[in-house]
Order: structure tokens, then sequence, then C-alpha cells
């Protein structure tokens, strides 16, 4: 049975029941006062919804009462009097029912909307690996904030609205059988047909909401994706692209919301076609009018929190869809003795991801990896490394159920004779200490980042004093320590989104010592060096070797020269294992695999087998001085804000906004122009039944003749207002849908585009995260919708009639109805506009936590791997529910105020029709008015009352729409002014050719005098550097990890602007070139390669704009040949049409940093910058593709940032040292090094480039 085949076949009752339940977990003493207001603000709702049909129910009583010839002035007072009274205790009672029920609609709104999410990810967190490979981050984003807010308005503000006016409806149905069963039956038959009519439409509505939902989860994914390689897109030139990607799913969600509008026209249409009654004693007439009246208003107000709640449901069910997902087993052993001094053993195993299940990676695999050793474990890149840890990991099993799952995936994997599947899952896990090639740090400080890796261990609750030492002990091992000593904060430093606020090699430093702190029994090591300079990585090996020390240790490496003291090398090709043996033993098998890798990496085992244990030119000399430029953040992470800067920003009043909307949506004024027409048509409907109500009972005291004749026609009348509000209900919902989706088609679009064009340094801000950033997508243009759909259809509808029945009563008797509504309307605004301003404070605090809580959700559920390999399941689970709570704790002490608000705003309707009927029967005893204009104007307040409380109903709504406007309005704040001008300028000078004509030659690149620090360090990175690369050169820049390498390349990409000095490019400033212009003669490969959902085809051609299917086929094999991954391309069943996975997770390291590259080469740049372009391909392949890039270099300048000299050698060098604060250069070659030698042993390099240090040196030709 699926997943959701229980859940399909219950009842919505049901669902919002289990709803409840999560709400109800985990009760404290607090939550008990919370459990009990949700139990009973139900009841308390109803309770203060019965006073005003009870209320029209006495003013009926109370007009026939007082038409009885022998009440004499004074008794008529008193009968008034008393009712007056009466409504008072009424006011009293509905604001106190009121506030309790509305605060306790709100604590369970905040409650269960919490509670839904930490249940999503408490659940999302138990699930496998390959689940989560299928969703991507956005959409679980999406889920998380816009799916949970749906359900949170389903059941909190529109419940009440629901509860409120179905309550009204039923007493006044049943006051109405009281005095008349068979009248009111006539009347309310229009009752049950509307009834039925909304059950068998809004599931309809829903379900298309539902569809349209999954749409926009899915855009949020392709959204979330694009701002996370945003850094990538924009040295691509692609921005254009994912622009037309993204509208091409905005398009499909305009067609799909446009199909609503026929089901959302006849939803709305029925809301005012109800029986009128026929003739009968003026006492029961009175009270059935009067109910039919007081049904007829809230008949309309059901539709919309009807949808809502049906909404909720829709909205529950797909958080159930994670949270009842069967769990995999993960109880078992916990017995230490189950691997003392046992091997790993990997018999017979056969593995194909779920993803690419037609691709097998491991063919028959067998190893045994002897504990208490060292294993490393070597191959090509592809050959299955990676997929061996993943499998020790358990993120997949081998024995699955299923017979051509278990073809794929099978075998056995045991740890003595124990199968590992038969070990407790996170005990197994905190046994492991694990460094991936790609190091993924949380955004938090250094300290909880490394304290991360005490999880699970008997050290996790130790004291304070004990765990620093530790912490520091394995940073001062991982050589961590002095640079993070070194930094403003020290270990209180945050790392940001990522780790992104630190270079390549201080992240991995600070993952290496997360991984030594667990002081585990198993030591994992993949590519765990490959960012570290050669100086460091020497000393981080050395403190690896360290620690690998009597531990079981497994080692993935492409540099043989860390592995070559290993007790076993292990080499895997093509899924299996075709050598082991030490490293003398496979170097002495001629032919064999090993040794070509050894012979292909002749410098790296060159320079292992001279390089001493010790660097002595380092004796003596201090860390400090040696790391001084390893302080510096030169990574793309900047501002480190509060959330609070967030929501603490002026925001645009909601009359601004909506005309905002007005003036920028001007193509919508026909649109526009019937809402209006159709809203006072609507709205027409409550003055005039006042008059026609009040005409109808005061035809009674017509001679008997003309008694019957008059109630019929103004039946007629009432059927016609019932009609023409009808079809004007009819139009509303029709146009009101196409008007509001085409101006959140436009925002949308808009606000995305405005988004992805940022400056990249935009993105470094926490306030700018890509969860943040990817919900503000989601629900911000929707939010502007309230403004334009049908919400404020209504709200216009509700205003229009307020001022036709104060038109009507002034007009009727202008001195009762001045003074009425004088003294009543500004009461009713005045609560209003105090209801809608702390709404909106309410909101941006629900907004603040909420998107804040997302965000840290997100970068979980992005670092999945990360997390179960560190047993963190339970620990995000904890500060996501603290985050959660605290927000709770302080949304409910607001609440205690706002509410008292919201139910005065509620209230005071009755003390306006107290006013009124006090005020009237004073007329009416001085004859000073009569019974018809009395009846007339005392029902158009009533009706104008309860407009204005429909106003209300829509605060919540209305209230986010500022800020959101606000939010957009920022966005379209320009990073680069001027970049049409410098087009403009661009193209008068005809400098070059413009970019589709341009035959493709190198670029004198100078760097004069630069200076550079991000925008939140105090540090510099670059302290008045200067570089000169001339036309067709190959430049290597080397230094130490943190100098300020990849910082150049972001300079020279303009994603940042250095505080002083110039950059030119062929003697042009570069700000005087266009961004795209400037872009498009670059081809980047960053160290981490970024590759997006979609085809390999798609992600090679993802720069270059070639419309000949022909010519790109022959172009994108020409480049992928060159990259050397055409042959493993035509081996996937789908050729280039393979569909990559979200962020190329289908794919290994190497393969993505090859497709990278072809993606580079495609673009036939002038200017070649590599970043660490090869660092994740083994010695062969790097051999292959590093003489690929040197041919096709010629002609082009490269600028080549690197590590292995390897990738250098090849290069006619000048060097440059770039000292921090003597900036010293040293311009040499190879051959010319002797001579410049005593300049070098002064920085401390050694005599021989292969064994050059690179403390913070610059190589270029």
């Amino acid at each position: 049975m699926g997943v959701n085949d229980g859940r399909k076949h219950q009842s919505p009752l049901g669902q919002i029941y289990q709803i409840l339940v999560l709400a109800c977990s985990d009760i404290n003493l607090e939550d008990l006062y919370i459990h009990y207001t949700q139990r009973s603000s139900h009841s308390f709702d109803i309770f203060s919804s019965i006073g005003l049909p009870h209320l029209l129910q006495s003013f009926a009583t109370m007009a026939a009462k007082s038409s009885s010839q022998q009440n004499t002035s004074s008794a008529f007072m008193k009968i008034i009097n008393q009712y007056v009274l009466y409504i008072l205790y009424l006011f009293l009672g509905r604001f106190i029912l009121a506030y309790i029920a509305i605060l306790g609609f709100r604590t369970i709104s905040l409650r269960i909307s919490a509670n839904i999410r930490l249940c999503y990810l408490e659940a999302l967190l138990q699930q496998p690996i390959s689940t989560l490979d299928a969703l991507p981050p956005g959409q679980t984003t999406a889920i998380i904030t816009s799916t949970a807010n749906t359900l949170q308005l389903g059941i909190s503000e529109r419940l009440s609205s629901l509860v409120q006016a179905m309550t009204v409806i039923t007493v006044a149905i049943v006051i109405g059988c009281i005095f008349s069963w068979e009248l009111m039956l006539v009347t309310a038959s229009g009752v049950v047909a509307i009834v039925c009519w909304y059950h068998f439409i809004t599931p309809r509505v829903v379900k298309r909401y539902g569809m349209i939902q999954e749409v926009e989860r899915e855009a949020a994914g392709a959204a979330a994706e694009t701002l996370l390689g945003i850094k990538m897109i924009a040295a691509c030139g692609a921005e254009d692209k994912f622009i037309k990607r993204y509208h091409e799913i905005v398009q499909r969600i305009t067609l799909m919301s446009k199909g609503l509008s026929p089901i959302l026209a006849v939803q709305h249409a029925p809301a005012k076609l109800y029986a009128t009654p026929h003739s009968v004693s003026v006492t029961k007439l009175i009270v059935v009018l009067m109910s039919a009246m007081t049904i007829l208003a809230h008949i309309s107000a059901v539709s919309v929190p009807l949808a809502s709640v049906y909404n909720a449901i829709h909205a529950a069910s797909i958080f159930f869809t994670i949270v009842d997902a069967p769990k995999p087993c993960s109880a078992g052993s916990k017995e230490e003795n189950i691997i003392a001094g046992a091997d790993l053993t990997l018999t017979n195993v056969n593995f194909a991801y779920p993803s690419r299940h037609d691709v097998k990676v491991l063919k028959g695999l067998t190893l045994t990896i002897p504990a208490g050793r060292t294993t490393a474990i070597v191959g090509p890149s592809g050959s299955g490394k990676s997929t061996v840890i993943a499998l020790l990991q358990r993120w997949y099993e081998l024995d699955e159920v299923e017979p051509i799952a278990s073809y794929l995936r099978s075998g056995s994997i045991k740890i003595g004779n124990t199968n590992l599947n038969e070990i407790d899952l996170h005990w197994w896990r905190s046994r492991i200490g694990l460094v991936q090639q790609e190091t993924c740090l949380f955004n938090d400080t250094i300290y909880k980042n490394v304290e991360h890796g005490l999880v699970g261990t008997p050290w996790e609750f130790a004291q304070e004093h004990l765990k620093r030492n530790m912490i520091e002990k394995a940073c001062r091992e991982a050589y961590a320590d002095e640079f993070i000593q070194n930094l403003p904060s020290g270990y209180s430093t945050v790392v940001g989104s990522m780790g992104l606020q630190f270079s390549g090699g201080q992240r991995q430093r600070i993952a290496i010592a997360r991984a030594i702190v667990r002081q585990p029994k198993i030591l994992v090591f993949d590519e765990a060096t490959s960012a570290l300079d050669v100086n460091s990585e020497r000393i981080v090996q050395a403190a690896l070797e360290s620690a690998a020390r009597f531990r079981t240790t497994i080692i993935i490496a492409h540099r043989l020269s860390t592995i070559r003291n290993s007790h076993q090398i292990v080499v895997i090709a093509d899924g299996k294992v075709v050598q082991s043996g030490d490293h003398r033993s496979l170097v002495s098998e001629e032919g064999g695999v090993y040794k070509k890798l050894v012979i292909a990496q002749r410098i790296g085992d060159s320079s292992a087998e001279k390089m001493p244990t010790e660097n002595p030119f380092l004796k003596g000399s201090s860390l400090k001085e040696k790391e001084s430029c390893e302080t510096i953040v030169e990574s793309e992470t900047t501002a480190v804000e509060g959330m609070g800067d967030v929501v603490k920003i002026k925001t645009t009043s909601i009359f601004g906004s909506f005309m905002m909307l007005l003036t920028e949506n001007k193509d919508n004024w026909i649109g526009y122009l019937i809402l209006v027409v159709a809203a006072m048509g609507a709205s027409a409907c409550n003055p005039l039944q006042a008059y026609l109500f009040g005409r109808l009972i005061s035809s009674f005291s017509y001679p008997i003749a003309l008694v019957h004749g008059s109630i019929v026609f103004m039946c007629l009348m009432l059927l016609v207002v019932a009609v023409g509000t009808g079809l004007s209900y009819f139009v509303i919902g029709f146009v009101s849908n196409l008007v509001a989706v085409r101006t959140v088609t436009t925002y949308r679009r808009e606000y995305f585009k405005n988004m992805i064009t940022k400056r990249v340094s935009f993105f470094d801000e926490r306030a700018h995260s890509v969860g943040m950033l990817t919900t503000r997508l989601a629900t911000d243009p929707v939010q502007l919708q309230q403004l334009i759909g049908a919400n404020m259809a209504m709200v216009l509808i509700s205003v229009f009639g307020l001022v036709g029945c104060t038109i009507i009563a002034v007009l009727c008797h202008w001195k009762y109805g001045l003074v009425v509504i004088i003294s009543s309307l500004p009461i009713i605004v005045a609560g209003g506009w105090y209801r809608v301003r702390h709404e909106v404070l309410f909101e941006a605090g629900n907004d603040k936590v909420f998107a804040e809580s997302a965000t840290y959700a997100t970068e979980a559920i992005g670092a999945m791997r990360t997390v179960t390999s560190l047993t963190l399941e339970h620990t995000i689970c904890e500060r996501y529910a603290n985050l959660l709570s605290d927000h709770i704790h302080v949304s409910w002490k607001a609440a205690r105020f706002s509410c008292a608000i919201f139910a005065a705003s509620d209230s005071l309707v009755l003390l306006c029709m107290a006013f009124a009927l006090w005020y009237g029967g004073t007329l009416l005893s001085r004859l000073e008015i009569s019974a018809f204009n009395f009846l007339v104007v005392y029902l158009a307040v009533i009706q104008g009352s309860l407009a204005a409380g429909q106003w209300l109903s829509f605060g919540p709504n209305i209230a986010q729409v500022s800020a959101a406007a606000h939010r957009i309005q920022l966005m379209r704040i320009s990073d680069a002014k001027n970049e049409s001008e410098i087009l403009e300028r661009f193209k008068n000078a005809h400098r070059w050719s413009l970019p589709t004509t341009l035959l493709w030659q190198g670029a004198d690149i100078n760097f004069h005098n630069i200076w550079f620090t991000y925008p939140t360090r105090d540090t510099p990175v670059l302290q008045g550097l200067s570089i000169n690369i001339h036309h067709g050169q190959f430049a290597a820049i080397v230094g130490s990890s943190g100098s300020g390498k990849t910082t150049l390349i972001s300079l020279l990409e303009r994603f940042y602007e250095p505080a002083r000095g110039s950059i030119l490019y062929n003697g042009e400033e570069i700000t005087s070139i266009p961004l795209k212009v400037l872009r498009r003669r670059m081809s980047l490969v960053a160290q981490e390669p970024n590759l997006f959902r979609g085809t390999i085809r798609e992600n090679v051609l993802l720069g270059v704009d070639i419309d000949d299917d022909a010519a790109s086929m022959a172009s994108l094999q020409h480049a992928c040949r060159a990259a050397g991954i055409h042959e493993f391309i035509m081996s996937l069943p789908d050729g280039y049409d393979t569909n990559v996975g979200a962020s190329g997770v289908a794919l290994s390291g190497g393969q993505k940093q090859r497709i990278s590259i072809a993606r580079a080469l495609i673009r036939d740049p002038a200017v070649l910058l590599l970043d660490e372009a090869t660092s994740s391909l083994d010695s062969e392949s790097e051999r292959e593709v590093q003489a690929v890039l040197e041919q096709s270099g010629r002609g082009r300048t490269m600028i080549v940032v690197a590590h292995r000299l390897a990738t250098v050698q090849g290069a006619d060098l000048r060097t440059k040292i770039i000292k921090d604060k003597k900036k010293v250069a040293i311009e040499t070659t190879p051959k010319g090094l002797p001579e410049v030698l005593p300049l070098l042993i002064r920085y401390k390099a050694t005599k021989d480039l292969k064994e050059l240090s690179l403390e913070n040196v610059a190589c270029s030709i």
C-alpha cells in the first residue's frame, strides 16, 4: 500500500483531528494552558457568534412590543432602554468570548504551524539519502514555509471566520424555525442549495489549487538551485537562460491559475441567492426577515474561509506524505566489542544509484579493510571510490526486498562477523570520523561546528572546559588553530552559509578538526587535503597519520604522495578491485594501474619522496607569521546581519502598495474597471435590502387591500436584488482571478529577474541567504494578490456597502442617519485600523522567525550527508524546535494585548447598534421620525456594521502586503545603475567587435595596487597587490590557503569591487566594460563544480547560445572530448540527454569537474580562469586534461589557481611573492630560479621548484 493510501480515504475532519494531535504533543505546564485554550476556543468562538442573531431576534420582539397601540412614550422608551441594556450585556459577553477565542486560535495556529514544520523536518531527516536526493532543497523550503503558511491560515483565522459564519447562519435558522418553521424552511431552502453547491464546487477548487501549488514548489526548487549556483551562472552569463527556465514554470502556473476563473465564478455566484419569505404575522415575519438578513450577510463570507480550510487539508496531506512515510529501521546492536579489532569486509557488492539505476557503479566488488591499519583507495574518477564510503556510512542499503532493487544493490558489508544492518545506525555513524571531498560547515561559529563532532560520543555532554580543550587540541592537530586565533572573534567567528566565509583550505581544516575531535574508531578521509597547499598539506598529513595510529583508517586520494605510507593500497577500476598491496609492491608491478598513476604524477611522487618530515626553513619561525594571510576570509559571504534587519525596514503603506499595483499594471485597467463596477453592484445589496426590508415591514400598516400587493412587489424587488448580486459575484470571481494571476505572474517574473541579476556580493549577506530568498520569491508576489484578487474585491464590497448604507440612512432621515454614522463610523474604522496595525507587527514577527527557521532547515537538508555522518538529526531538530518555541512564547505574550484589540474591533459593532437603537427610539418616541425611516436607518446601520466586520476579517491578509510590496521594490534597486550607460559608451567606442563576431584572442590583464577587504572583515585580503599578465600567457597563482588566490579571480569576474586600485583588461578599466561583455570573454572553472538539474547537454551548453542543433552537437562533443568526458557520456544509456540530478548528484566529483571544464572550453574564451580545476581528478586524468587545457590555451590568457605543482610545471613562470605587509615581488622563470634563491630563502621557500613551500607565492608567466 502506498505511503498515503490510508490518508487518502480519511475525512477532512479526520485530517484536521490529526493536525490537532500534532499540536498537542509534548505538553508541559504552559502547553496545558495552550491545550485547554485549543479545545475551548471553538466553543468560545461559537458562543461569541450567537449574540448577533439573538440580538436580531430580540430586535424583532422589541419591534412587535413597541408596535402595540397601548404603549405610551414612557413605556416605549422603557422597552427601548431594556433592549439597549441587553445589547450592552451582549457586547460585554461577545468581547470576553471573542478575546478568548481569538487568543486561542492565534495560539493554535502558531503551535500547529510550528509542530507540523518540526514533525516534517524530523521525518525528513529520518528518510534515506536516496529519498532526499530526489527532493530539491527549494521544494523542501517551499513546503516548510509557504505550504505551512497555507496550513496555518486555514486552521487559524480562516477556520475562526468559518466557525463564526456557520454559527451565525445556524443560530439564525434555529431562531427563525422557532418563530415560524414553515416560513423559515422556505427561506432556508436557498441556503441548503448554496451549501450543496459549495460542497460540490469547493473540492474542485482545492484540487486545482493543489496542482498549482505542486508547480509552485517546482518553481521554488528551480529558484533555490539557481541561487545556490549564482556565482557560476554570473560567470557564464547564463542569467537569461535561468530566467527563461523560471518563466516557463511560471507560465504553467499562470495557465493553470487562469483555468480557475470559471470555477471561482460559479463558486461565488450563488452567494446572494436565497428564497424570499411569504407573508405571515408581523412578529414572525420580522424575526424571519431578520434571520434571513443575517444569513444573507454571512453566507457570502463562507466561500473564502471554506476554500482556505480545504487548502489547509490539502497542505496537511503534503506534510503527511513525508510524516507518515515508512522510516528505515535504524535500531540494532550497540556493543563496543563488535567493532573492537574487527575487520571491515565488503563481499561481492553490486550497486547502482537509485537516480541512475541503469548504470552499475560497483560490480561484484570484494574488499577487506584490516582493523587498526590504514587503507588507501585509489583509482580513476568515477570508478566507485566514494560509493564505497557511502555504503560504509549506510547512506544506501544493499539488502533490498524488491527483486530488481536486490539485483542492482546486492552483496554484504560486515565488521567482524556482524552485518552492518544489524548494528544501530546512529551508534555506528558516531564511531566514524568522516571528512568529505566537498566540505560542508553550518552557519554557526567555528567552535560550534567543531563541537558538532562530539555529538553521539561520550563527550557530548561533558563539561564546557573539557570540550573546549578537546576542540582547541583538534584544531591544532588540523593546523587550523593559528588562523582561527588571528580572526577578530576567534572561535566565535561565524563561518557563514555552508562555511563560505572561509577559503576551501580553511573549511577543510575545520572539517578535519571536527572529525578528529570525535576520537573515532574508524577514520574516513575522502580527498581530505585536496584544498590545501603543499606545505599545509604536509603538516596536516602528519597530524592525520598521528590521529590514524591504532585506528581503522580509510583514505581516498588522488595525490599519491599522501597515501604512499598506507599499510594497504586498493586500486579500484570499473567498479572492481584490480590491485591491492602496499606502495612498494604495487609500484613493482609492471603495467599495473597503480604504477600508471604514479608515472602520471611524476612531480607529486618525486616531491613526496624528497619531502622531508619537517621544513628546516620553518624551524623557529612563528606560525602566526606564516599564517598572517590565512586569517583573511577569501570567500563569497560578507555580511552577518541579524534577522531583525529583515523586518526593521520602513514598509510601504497598504494604500501606497495598492496604488503601486494600479499604476504599474495599467494594462489591467479594463479588469480594474469591471471589478469596481461589479463590486458596486454586489455592495448595493446591503443598502437596498435595508430599504426593501424596511418598506416590507412597514407595509403591514397599510390598508388590508394594499398589503398583499405591496408584499408581492417587495419580494419581487428582493429577488431582482438577489439575481443582480449573484451576477456581480460571478463577474468578481471570474475577473478578479484573471487580474490577480496576471499581476502575480508579472511580479514573480520581475522579482526573480531582479534577484538573480544582483551582484554576487548581494547573496553574501545572511539576510539574503538562499532559503530566505526562495521563501520570499514563493510568498511575496502571492501576497500582492491580496490587494488585487478576490480578497480586495470583498473589501471593496464592504467599503461600498458601508458607503451605500450611510447614504440610505442619511437620505431617509438626515438627523438620525448623520448622528449614528458620525458616532459609529470613527469607532469602527479606528478599531479596524488598530487591528490591521497590530496584524502587520504580528506578521512581521512571524515572517522573521519562520524565515530564519526555514533557512536553518534548508541548510540542514542541503547538507544531509554531513548531518547523518555526524548524527546531528536530533541536534538539528532540537535547535529548530527551540527557534519555534521561543517565537511561540514571545508571540503568546504579545497576543494577550493585541487579541484584546481584535476582540474589541469585532464587538464595537454592538455598541454602535445599541446607540443607534437608543437614539432612534428617542426620536421615535418624540415623533420626530416615522417607523419606516427608523427601520430603514437602523437596518442600514446593521448592514453597514456587518460590512465593516467583513472588511476587518481580511485584515490579517492585507497586513502582510505592505512588507511584501516593499521587499519587491527594494529588489529593484540596481547594483550597477550606470550599466546601460557603460554599454552605450562601449558600443559607440567600437573598441572591440560584438561578442558574436569576435575572433577570440588572449588579453592583457593588469592588477595595479589592489586593496580589498570583504565588507564584514577588518583585516584586508589584498594590500597593494600588482600583477601583470601578458597577452596569451599562462599565469599560475599559488599560495597558502586563505592567501587571496580565489579573491583575484572574483575581482576579475567583478563579483566584488576593489577598495583601491584598478584592474585593466587590454588597457581598459574593467569597470568601463559592460559586465556581460567582460564575462563573455572569460570562462571560469571553479574549485567546487556547479552543475544544475537537467541533462549533461544543458549543463555543458550553459554559457553559449547555439541555435543550430547540428552545430551545437559538434561543438558539444568537441568540448567534451577535450575534457576527457565524451567516452563516459556515450557509455550512458541516454548519452548527452542523461539527467545529472539535483546539483549533479548522479555524477562523481571528477565527472562533474570534467563537465565544468567542457562548459568552459565550449565558450571559446579569450581568458581561461581555472580555480583548482583538476583537483577532483586522478593523476592520469589530470595529465590528460592538463594537456588539453595547455593545447586549447594557446593564444589565450590562462590564469590558474593551483596547489599541485604538476598543474603549472609546463608554464614558463615569473614568480611573484605576495607578502601581506611588505608587498615584495620577485620575478623569475624556472631556469632563473637559482638567481633569486637567497631572496626566496628569506621568505621561507625551499631551493627547488618541486619542493616550493608555496607560502603566499603567486607565479605568473
